[in-house]
């Protein structure tokens, strides 16, 4: 364990009513990446409790290079700095692609989060994917989430492109690596998910909190969700705001390490699991006297993959509880105001 994780766990405070919350795992991957011996089986370990147990966890030692992030989170500053009039002409389309205002409606909830995830959002945000040329063939076969992104001009937003393109690359460079954890942490071969996430979907959502303290009415930094996705990681904030509601349903600060990427599992990675792995509901309150800014990245598997129940997640008492649906069919059906039931 590195030395930020070792100190993070043996000086975490208390942060409810004066009970310490269970701990969120910290994993230094850095062994696991470098392939030393029990490594992989250790982390793994650690891994297959966050998952079932938490839904959340932290790595550090993750090998992505700290002025990739430096230089994205100075990027996205510049860009909300923009006159509204340069955003807004970028708005949100049908690929999931684009900008938000502050106070956009924010209806991804939970079953049981409904009345509180339907808030205003109290954040702006821009949406990113891969980036894809207008001559690929998905684009011109017109595929639904394979657009190319709407990106500013580069006199309005100098090295904005260039910067995200290299930080989620480099996200999906990470994102990938840790997949043979997560097989193994879910009693599958190590290469199990390694067509499933060959050319994998993801997207990258940057946005700016207001302090909190200078809202009004039904609004919030991001109201209580889940995510949809296999996993999304989101590197260290230097101004928190992010919540996790712990199994006793009360709501806690996620860990701060600087360097580290806290991570959750999503709806997607539940599914596929048949409801082994967790996917934990989380809010963003920014209380701090300045602006927050956020990196969340999200990863899925290949757009036409088909998720069917993994097989070391069922058995004879325990049969498929969702029908095998393709990233595509999933954010579709995601989508719908008035969504069908999970069967």
């Amino acid at each position: 364990m590195s030395v930020q994780a070792a100190e993070y766990m043996t000086l975490v405070q208390p942060i409810r009513m004066g009970e310490a919350p269970p701990a969120i795992p910290v994993i230094d991957v850095a062994p696991f990446l470098n392939g030393e011996p029990g490594a992989l089986d250790a982390a793994a370990s650690t891994l297959r409790h966050a998952l079932e147990e938490v839904g959340f966890y932290v790595i550090v030692g993750h090998g992505v290079p700290q002025e990739t992030i430096d230089e994205a989170y100075s990027q996205i500053r510049r860009f909300f700095a923009m006159p509204a009039e340069k955003k807004t002409v970028l708005a949100k389309n049908e690929h999931n692609i684009g900008y938000t205002p502050l106070g956009a409606r924010y209806n991804r909830a939970t079953s049981d989060l409904n009345d509180r995830a339907k808030k205003e959002a109290a954040a702006e945000s821009y949406f990113m994917k891969t980036d894809l040329a207008p001559d690929h063939p998905d684009v011109l076969a017109g595929k639904r989430f394979r657009s190319p992104n709407l990106w500013p001009a580069e006199a309005d937003a100098p090295g904005f492109r260039a910067a995200m393109v290299t930080y989620m690359r480099a996200l999906e460079k990470l994102g990938k690596s840790l997949l043979p954890l997560y097989a193994r942490a879910l009693d599958l071969p190590l290469d199990y998910f390694d067509k499933a996430f060959v050319e994998p979907m993801y997207t990258l959502r940057i946005s700016r909190y207001p302090r909190q303290a200078t809202l009004e009415g039904n609004k919030q930094g991001l109201p209580p969700h889940t995510d949809t996705s296999f996993m999304t990681l989101l590197p260290y904030n230097r101004v928190q705001g992010l919540q996790v509601r712990l199994t006793d349903g009360t709501w806690a600060d996620a860990p701060a390490i600087p360097g580290s990427f806290v991570i959750n599992s999503g709806n997607m990675l539940r599914r596929w699991s048949n409801d082994r792995c967790m996917s934990t509901p989380h809010q963003v309150v920014n209380l701090s006297p300045e602006e927050r800014y956020a990196l969340p990245f999200f990863l899925d598997c290949n757009r036409d993959w088909l998720m069917d129940c993994m097989p070391s997640c069922t058995s004879s008492s325990k049969p498929p509880r969702y029908k095998p649906m393709t990233y595509v069919d999933y954010m579709a059906w995601y989508s719908t105001v008035d969504r069908p039931g999970e069967a």
